[in-house]
């Protein structure tokens, strides 16, 4: 053999095991050995550079972009150093549920605070917007459909900080905690309606179901114990936009979406539903070509953009209330210098290059730059509250507003699973009653 095919056959077999080839990495749940669809994907510069598909599969990264991270909802993230497993186990991280008080008939609608926490890129073919963002939010849902108060189930900003980073096509950068371009889907991606469970799931303890759409696989259902997550491709069929409802003006204009998928985690599940009552929170990545008739461009007229977001929904607080109660949300004014972005315990901490631009940001004189214009405070600074959820520190945010007092009975869920079976067996025995 001569030696220019010596060194090709070397360069070939050099090129097909790099150590960035991640074709056969499979993530999967340590204690259940089942595959985990849609894990996220993060670069060594904390960028999101990819999910994993429906049997857990890990998509090709490059050698450049090690070590990379792995990031699932509900369970502590893994750091990947290089390519050499084929198998990453995650392990679950337990969460201390929100406490649920159910008081009396006339708290007839459910407040939920959440923490929101996103990763948006806005792109052209010569210019980068990066966006890192933290938020709390709420929702107001109705436990009975009976009332009128309609309440809100996209997320409402209580406080927000932004951290903003720009790149022209030469590599030169600039930052900032503001920006005139709003490019996030995060602000449209709320909170789920009630859904019946899978048949096949609803008398066992561990499993996994799934459900095809027109264009691939719709729905993926895990189920281990009274936890369940839901994994949906919303572009797999028309159908599955009932979990996104709130962007159905969107599908109508037809926007060009090249991804959308959304993974809700639900807990304490009893009986052969999912509500809001049982999130513990949800995670979407969206990629898109454009992002709305008015979408701005940057120097060209007819240059595309191109728009991903990554965002993790963390809910911290749920509580019951009475249609006074939530009027009294729906007006409050929120005074955000008392008010605290609260990070739960099960958020795990930045990456390095996202805690180098929020210092960068941090550096940023607003006032020389802004001159006249007054700084605004929610979006200055990082100064997040890293509280267990068992210290209640919401009641902080709570008392601010004074709708609310604070529930310290550790036997809440309890009761409310009492309560729930309750109904069920009232339900159950009329059932029987009518037949007889």
């Amino acid at each position: 053999m001569s030696r220019f095919a010596i060194i090709v056959l070397l360069t070939v077999f050099s090129v097909f095991n790099l150590p960035g080839q991640a074709h056969n990495i499979v993530v999967v749940d340590s204690a259940t050995k089942m595959p985990l669809p849609n894990a996220s994907i993060f670069d060594r510069q904390g960028n999101v550079i990819g999910v994993c598909d429906s049997k857990g599969k890990i998509p090709y990264i490059s050698a450049a972009s090690y070590p990379i991270t792995v990031r699932y909802i509900g369970f502590k993230e893994r750091v990947i150093t290089s390519a050499v497993t084929d198998t990453v186990f995650l392990q679950e991280n337990p969460m201390e549920l929100p406490e649920v008080v159910v008081e009396s008939p006339q708290h007839r609608l459910m407040h939920i605070l959440a923490y929101v926490r996103e990763y948006s890129t806005l792109s052209t073919y010569t210019d980068t917007v990066f966006l890192f963002r933290e938020k709390m939010v709420d929702y107001m849902l109705r436990a009975d459909e009976r009332v009128r108060f309609r309440g809100w189930s996209n997320p409402r900003i209580i406080k927000c900080k932004s951290y903003y980073r720009f790149t022209d096509a030469n590599g030169l950068d600039s930052v900032s905690d503001v920006s005139n371009y709003h490019f996030s889907w995060s602000d449209w991606i709320g909170v789920a309606p009630i859904a019946k469970i899978p048949s096949s799931l609803r008398n066992i303890d561990c499993g996994a179901d799934t459900l095809r759409g027109k264009y691939g696989k719709a729905e993926i259902w895990i189920k281990n114990n009274d936890k369940v997550t839901v994994n949906v491709d919303v572009l797999a069929d028309r159908t599955s936009r009932k979990w996104v409802p709130n962007l159905s003006g969107f599908f109508k204009d037809n926007l060009d979406f090249d991804r959308f998928n959304v993974r809700f985690n639900y807990d304490n599940i009893i009986g052969d539903s999912i509500s809001p009552l049982d999130l513990t929170g949800y995670s979407f990545n969206v990629e898109s070509n454009g992002r709305g008739h008015e979408m701005f461009r940057f120097n060209t007229a007819n240059e595309p953009f191109f728009v991903n977001t990554y965002a993790e929904v963390y809910v911290i607080d749920k509580e019951l209330i009475t249609v006074k109660e939530a009027k009294r949300w729906e007006r409050h004014i929120f005074n955000t210098e008392k008010i605290e972005i609260i990070e739960p315990m099960e958020a795990p901490d930045l990456q390095p290059s996202i805690k180098d631009l929020i210092a960068r940001v941090n550096l940023v004189d607003t006032g020389e730059v802004r001159l006249a214009v007054v700084p605004d405070s929610r979006l200055m600074g990082r100064k997040i509250v890293k509280e267990n959820i068992a210290q209640r520190a919401l009641q902080v945010l709570k008392n601010v507003t004074g709708i609310s007092r604070y529930k310290l009975n550790r036997n809440t869920n309890r009761r409310w699973k009492n309560f729930k079976k309750e109904q069920r067996r009232r339900l159950d025995s009329r059932k029987r009653e009518e037949v007889e």
